[in-house]
C-alpha cells in the first residue's frame, strides 16, 4: 500500500551558490553525498541539486515536510549502474516507521536549470 508520494524541483542556480560553501554542504548533506557529488566534475551542481530535491520530496511524501528531520539523515546513494536509492538514518528512519512505511522508491532527473526528485513510500498491509 502506498503511504506517501512526494515530488520537488530545485533550481540549479540555487545550489550553484552552495557548492563552494563547505558549511552549507556539511549542514544539509550527508558526508557520503558530498564525497560522491564532488567527484562528478561539471555535473556536481546537478547531482547536488537532485539530492536536495530528494530530501524535500521525502518530507512531502511523509506528509510532514521537513519538520523534525535532520537533512543529513536523508541521503542518496547510487548502485554500480547509477541507480539511485534513498538512505535513511536517525530522524528520517523514525519518520518512515511512524507512518508505517517499509520501502522507499526514488527517481531523480536534472537538466540545465532544474533538478527534480520523486519519492514513493510503500508500507506493508
Amino acid at each position: 500500500m502506498i503511504r506517501g508520494i512526494g515530488i520537488d524541483v530545485v533550481q540549479v542556480s540555487r545550489m550553484r551558490a552552495w557548492i563552494d560553501q563547505p558549511y552549507l554542504l556539511r549542514r544539509f548533506f550527508h558526508s557520503s553525498e558530498v564525497e560522491a557529488v564532488m567527484n562528478r566534475g561539471d555535473a556536481s551542481v546537478l547531482a547536488l541539486s537532485a539530492r536536495f530535491a530528494a530530501k524535500e520530496a521525502y518530507g512531502k511524501a511523509l506528509g510532514t515536510g521537513l519538520r523534525n528531520l535532520s537533512l543529513r539523515d536523508v541521503y542518496v546513494s547510487n548502485d554500480e549502474l547509477g541507480k539511485p536509492a534513498l538512505q535513511l538514518e536517525g530522524s528520517a528512519r523514525a519518520a518512515l516507521e511512524r507512518i508505517g512505511g517499509s520501502r522507499v522508491f526514488i527517481s531523480l532527473t536534472h537538466e540545465q536549470d532544474n533538478a527534480i526528485a520523486m519519492i514513493v513510500i510503500e508500507g506493508d498491509d
